[in-house]
């Protein structure tokens, strides 16, 4: 299957209601797609892997096949609870942990600050790309998300080591993701991530060309009234791989109150009688108008608003 590409040199042009098409389908059939030409400097973005691959190598990856973790492969009858990675979490917004990971250099603290302060311009923009399509203010999402300190924004950063016993474990189990928009750099080299589609897993290939994996979180389904559905996914351990994975969450803030959009709602709590009474001076009309009416009268304003 070819997984969406939306390619955001074309949103300013005359292929514009073409991107935006396939970005609906992607978020309505598939829960994830890929963007290229996003506008994110590509240097940065080789920057932070390279920065990130060596601390893993000088920090992390030692200790890591010395924990309990590696160590209950030798327990095979033990394994279904495990998550085969190396990981920490980097908070930057509203406030900023990164200073107090340990043996993080300044250099890594600067090249990830930058690329994050892109990253989140990329998901704003998403955000309002995804409200238009659902017939929403462009800055919906974003106005949900906010809070009183603006949104949530974090970064898993995280390593899938070379695996002696794959078949025993996963990399990381299924599961969808909690949040909003997650924007995915990863390994360029070393596959392993796959998502369900149509009740089959997709293996998603590694990043070529600098592209950037994009899936939404399960307050995207909440917000769309189930129409963009967050999808399941896994990591794969390799044998032969160590796997790159660096995602960035930009979530509600802790404080967001989320409920659907009530422009995607259906009405609902009316009697089918009050529902013929309109139906009958407006049947030849377009039936959305009847539902935005009979929310209307739901809600305690009596009569017909056709």
């Amino acid at each position: 299957m070819e997984i969406p590409v939306i390619d955001f040199s074309e949103l300013n042009g005359e292929n514009r209601s073409k991107m935006m098409g396939l970005l609906h389908e992607a978020c309505e059939k598939w829960g994830f797609f890929q963007v290229e030409n996003h506008g994110i400097d590509k240097s940065l973005m080789e920057k932070v892997k390279q920065l990130v691959n060596f601390h893993y190598e000088e920090n992390l990856e030692e200790s890591f096949y010395a924990s309990a973790i590696a160590k209950r492969l030798n327990n095979p009858g033990n394994t279904s609870d495990i998550d085969w990675e190396s990981s920490y979490f980097i908070w930057h917004r509203p406030t900023s942990n990164i200073s107090e990971i340990p043996n993080l250099p300044q250099e890594f603290c600067k090249w990830m600050d930058e690329y994050i302060t892109q990253l989140i311009k990329l998901a704003e923009k998403i955000s309002e790309l995804i409200s238009e399509n659902l017939g929403l203010e462009k800055d919906h999402i974003k106005e949900v998300f906010k809070g009183d300190r603006g949104p949530s924004v974090g970064t898993k950063v995280a390593k899938y080591p070379k695996c002696p016993q794959p078949e025993l474990v996963r990399g990381l189990r299924e599961h969808t993701d909690a949040g909003g928009i997650i924007l995915l750099l990863q390994d360029d080299q070393v596959p392993g991530l796959e998502f369900l589609k149509d009740g089959k897993w997709v293996e998603i290939p590694p990043s070529k060309n600098n592209r950037i994996f994009i899936n939404t979180g399960d307050q995207l389904e909440v917000l769309s009234n189930g129409r963009y559905k967050s999808a399941l996914h896994r990591v794969m351990a390799d044998k032969n791989g160590s796997r790159l994975s660096i995602a960035t969450f930009y979530n509600p803030a802790g404080d967001a109150i989320i409920s659907p959009a009530p422009k995607l709602l259906y009405p609902n709590n009316y009697s089918f009688q009050d529902y013929l009474k309109l139906y009958a001076t407006t049947k030849f009309l377009d039936k959305e108008l009847r539902f935005e009416s009979m929310k209307k009268m739901a809600n305690g304003h009596h009569g017909l608003h056709v």
